[in-house]
């Protein structure tokens, strides 16, 4: 039962990845997404530095940090898509789970596991209008479905709503969404 309690909390970490499937599945009312810090254009700045500008991802970038996934996720020559939680998804998470983000940060490959699950590395990124229900691939190599209504449902059954999408990095597409995905 720890065993599964740990994977729980590693899957809802942090991930960067993207996905969409229209934009009519976005919630009809959402809290706004506080604006970068950073002066530069959002489309000059990597996956990471999206993730770095804004306040509301400060435990996703954390974790990509703890889990040695910075370098990687800057790569100026990849194609990644970022399903990104948000900090309060993070939290639900580790509550849900009754880890600290000490414990999960601590627990490695459990941490790189779940955000890898939250990563798409493709020849292109995915954008909200290319998006289709059906599965998909992650980087972790585990697999994430897009119902018919645009939800994001992970392979212990949970399901994801998009906040916002299509935030377009120098290496990929950042969406943003409100749980933190499980691989099992």
């Amino acid at each position: 039962m720890k065993i599964i309690k740990i994977a729980a909390i590693g899957t809802l970490a942090v991930s960067i990845a993207g996905l969409s499937a229209c934009n009519n599945m976005m919630p009809a009312k959402s809290a706004p997404m506080k604006a970068p810090m950073h002066s530069q254009s959002m489309a000059k700045m990597n996956v990471v530095q999206i993730a770095q500008s804004n306040s509301d991802f400060s435990v996703l970038v954390e974790a990509v940090v703890a889990a040695d996934l910075a370098g990687a996720l800057s790569n100026p020559n990849a194609n990644y898509t970022i399903l990104a939680p948000t900090n309060a998804a993070f939290m639900q998470a580790l509550q849900e789970n009754n880890m600290t983000k000490a414990q999960l940060f601590a627990n490695k490959p459990l941490l790189t596991k779940i955000l890898s699950y939250h990563v798409i590395n493709a020849a292109a990124p995915i954008y909200a209008k290319d998006v289709r229900p059906g599965n998909i691939t992650m980087l972790s190599m585990d697999t994430l479905m897009v119902t018919a209504q645009g939800k994001l449902m992970d392979e212990s059954g949970r399901t994801a709503n998009l906040l916002k999408t299509d935030i377009t990095a120098s290496n990929g597409v950042v969406h943003v969404i409100d749980r933190v995905l499980m691989p099992r």
